[in-house]
């Protein structure tokens, strides 16, 4: 039975599920928020706040809000929303609070998250998944959701398919989580993953909105050699999106507002952030290299972002 949840990274994404979560937990159950600074300040002295655009305004206090997982139980259940460059160091402290029954459920950006978690806690069951919401911290302590479907895509974790996860969707219905279970999730993280990268890469080498993008020949054209150049990569790794992928996801990108921008370019532009460049070209770059294909869009713009803006360890 699922008792004890974290939720690591109360951020955006993990502050919106967290606060479902948090809501309509059990008599039995405990709620656990990793967050840092001012913001888990304001959560301990204030619970959390999410202003949704259709679910009006959700607040909860979790049993424990924290920046030290050691002061966590042992966890039944994780939601990891961290970011990218945040994930081996949050994982080596989450290993100490996770048994061989353990479901992990990441929902980081990126197209290699389970296997990199899988690498630091190989016990634990590791659900592959991704999401779809548009979120930030407005304020400390105060989480807005402003846009997207706010849904969990997921599926088994590979290395235990016949693995049962009735229970996390029972705890999803009860907290009115929009998810989708599939058998194989792989094909819907890469088909955000298509979407999402080029973009990101895009947007923050030049600065631009994704209606801007949208509106440049030069950019566009851009967005969509990388997503080609993704589109080759999963190809060659057994996965087949439609010819029109491309085309498709270029097509959705009008539905969003034209003024919007990246999670990655908003960080890429403020030089006192770390950001993702490595969640998205980095893996592109490397995994056409063990594949043995070029990727010379790609290349391009992530050499750009270097210059632009030196990595920050």
């Amino acid at each position: 039975m699922i008792k004890t949840i974290g939720i690591i990274g109360t951020g955006g994404i993990g502050g919106y599920f967290g606060a479902k979560l948090c809501k309509a937990a059990g008599p039995d159950q405990e709620i656990f928020f990793l967050a840092r600074g001012a913001h888990l300040d304001a959560i301990r002295e204030k619970g959390l706040t999410v202003k949704t655009v259709s679910e009006g305004v959700l607040t909860c206090r979790p049993s424990l809000a924290s920046d030290d997982m050691r002061q966590f139980p042992a966890l039944d259940f994780c939601l990891v929303t961290v970011k990218g460059f945040d994930l081996e160091e949050t994982l080596a402290s989450l290993k100490e609070r996770v048994t061989k029954k353990t479901v992990i459920l990441s929902l980081l950006n990126g197209i290699d998250i389970d296997r990199r978690v899988r690498n630091v806690i190989p016990g634990a069951v590791v659900l592959p998944g991704c999401t779809y919401i548009s979120s930030h911290i407005e304020a400390p302590g105060v989480v807005a959701q402003t846009g997207g479907p706010c849904k969990i895509i997921f599926g088994n974790d590979p290395a235990r398919p016949g693995t049962s996860q009735d229970e996390i969707l029972q705890i999803f219905e009860n907290a009115r989580i929009n998810h989708e279970w599939v058998e194989d999730p792989y094909p819907r993280i890469w088909e955000k993953y298509i979407f999402i990268a080029p973009f990101s890469l895009v947007s923050a080498c030049f600065d631009k909105t994704i209606g801007e993008v949208l509106a440049s020949g030069n950019l566009r054209r851009l967005v969509q050699a990388i997503m080609n150049e993704i589109v080759r990569l999963t190809r060659e790794m057994g996965i087949s999106p439609p010819e029109s992928t491309a085309a498709d996801l270029l097509e959705r990108a009008k539905g969003f507002p034209p003024e919007t921008r990246t999670s990655f370019q908003k960080d890429f532009m403020d030089p006192q952030k770390r950001d993702e460049r490595e969640i998205f070209g980095g893996a592109i770059l490397r995994l056409c290299e063990e594949h043995g294909l070029s990727c010379e869009t790609t290349r391009e713009i992530y050499e750009r972002l270097n210059a632009l803006k030196p990595p920050q360890s």
